[in-house]
């Protein structure tokens, strides 16, 4: 029996290695992680990510072919196949501070599978690193192989999260990068047939490993800069009456452009967008390139604005002081059907309206109240660093933060609403109620065009949604930097 093991039980290493599982049910596949808490949650009835879908596939083969462990070493010396995702957090310090991925936990994984090793292995990036990467976890292994074999291929992730089990049963593509010698050749075809037992095999594209590495960086790059593309969009829709879903529904409509990645928002979020961008700009100016970061640059640099300026929306508006107000906010995380908030826009929008004093009530159908002080608290970049090494700032914001169990204990006697995510539920709530229950004048901040803003003014709200038409009210207001 083939065995694959795969380092890091995060976002990607679980659902990833649980369908692999699923459609491969004569491979032993176990995933490990030096995490305690973590690898017990896997192994319990409340899962440690929520997916749709991913607990049905985690049920189905956990104790048959599919194993959570904390005994590394132990299952790295047994695999043949060991896929490693770990965390590839940017650099908080040192040289590249800012942009450059720290890879300080791939780097140990690489030392520790040729230390425990006693057979030749395939070691698969599945971690989003930066190019050439894999040169250098060859040298590590090559120098410390002890006359073993290893190859290197490259296999990054494109699944996106709250669809992540339906990418990985039907993905656009399946990308393996290796070397064109004919040990990485077989190693390529290895790992091809895997993948083969339930994806086609045309949609399996081989190429070498620097090709790899950057096509996901590029393909993170190009779906962040479609979103900040509309975003300024958005801006401009605003200042002159246009309606930002119309504009890229008519765009959307050429077959060249496409209509995926136009919805106009708050701004864009999770674990890889900025980080990839950022590592793209680092290495466009480590190869003297700096025409080509600078580009890339303004893609964060429209994001960031994007969420300034929605939380200079919200202030102006109200008759340009949040101070004392209570504000609710509805969704946290960083997109629907996911409980990740890594670089959510929440958590700038948030810390700004902290920042003027606001006191926020805050709900998320799905994302823990730990989860969200620690995040409105934690340093910059030090959310994709263990626990322990995390730093938390010093002034604390339990006085002003308030997190609840539903969204209309969030909205009761609040001033303001501002919709940060696209939950469905957000959609049908009971709006004239929350009206009811709201000081007056009653605001709502709509950061994702989720809700009908018509009718919610037939109510009696005052309603922001970005890029629409403004409300004749907050013509009136104080323009928003």
């Amino acid at each position: 029996m083939v065995k694959i093991c795969c380092i890091g039980a995060g976002y990607v290493g679980g659902p990833t290695m649980a369908v692999m599982a699923l459609k491969c049910p004569e491979i032993e596949v176990t995933v490990v992680d030096i995490s305690e808490p973590r690898i017990n949650a896997w192994n319990s009835d409340r899962l440690p990510i929520y997916e749709p879908g991913l607990e049905d596939v985690v049920k189905q083969c956990r104790g048959k072919n599919l194993f959570f462990s904390t005994d590394v070493e132990k299952h790295v010396f047994e695999s043949d196949i060991v896929f490693v995702s770990v965390n590839t957090p940017t650099k908080t310090q040192g040289l590249g501070a800012g942009k450059a991925a720290d890879l300080t936990y791939w780097e140990s994984a690489a030392r520790m599978i040729a230390d425990v090793s006693k057979s030749s292995k395939i070691v698969v990036e599945k971690s989003t690193v930066p190019v050439r990467t894999a040169e250098a976890i060859e040298k590590i292994l090559t120098h410390n192989s002890k006359g073993i074999e290893f190859q290197i291929l490259s296999n990054p992730e494109f699944l996106a999260e709250g669809t992540a089990i339906k990418d990985l049963y039907n993905p656009d593509r399946v990308l393996i990068g290796g070397r064109d010698t004919a040990a990485g050749q077989k190693a390529i075809k290895a790992l091809r047939d895997v993948y083969a037992h339930w994806v086609p095999v045309e949609q399996i594209i081989c190429t070498n490993l620097w090709s790899a590495e950057l096509s996901k960086l590029a393909a993170n790059a190009f779906l962040a800069q479609r979103i900040s593309s509309v975003n300024a969009m958005s801006a401009l829709c605003e200042a002159t009456g246009a309606d930002v879903t119309q504009v890229a529904h008519a765009v959307g409509t050429d077959t060249r452009i496409g209509p995926k990645f136009l919805n106009a928002s708050v701004g864009f979020g999770g674990s890889c967008f900025q980080k990839d961008i950022l590592n793209l700009i680092y290495i466009c100016e480590c190869n003297g390139l700096p025409e080509a970061a600078n580009y890339w640059k303004q893609v964060i640099k429209v994001n960031d604005y994007q969420k300034i300026r929605f939380a200079n929306r919200v202030v102006s508006s109200m008759f340009n002081t949040v101070s004392g107000k209570k504000i609710a906010i509805l969704g946290f995380a960083f997109k629907k059907d996911t409980g990740d908030t890594r670089e959510t826009p929440a958590i700038d929008v948030c810390n700004r309206l902290v920042a003027d004093k606001a006191k926020l009530s805050i709900y998320d159908p799905q994302v823990l109240e730990e989860q969200i002080r620690r995040d409105l608290s934690m340093a910059r970049f030090d959310w994709d660093h263990p626990v322990p090494l995390q730093q938390i700032k010093a002034e604390g914001i339990s006085e002003q933060v308030n997190v609840v169990s539903d969204a209309y204990e969030a909205t009761k006697d609040a001033h303001g609403l501002c919709v940060l995510t696209e939950w469905d539920e957000f959609k049908s709530l009971d709006f004239k109620k929350i009206f009811d229950n709201m000081q007056k004048p009653a605001f709502v901040f709509d950061g994702r065009n989720v809700v009908d803003a018509v009718k919610l003014r037939e109510i009696g709200f005052i309603v922001y949604s970005i890029g629409k038409p403004l409300d004749s009210w907050l013509k009136d207001m104080p323009a928003v930097a």
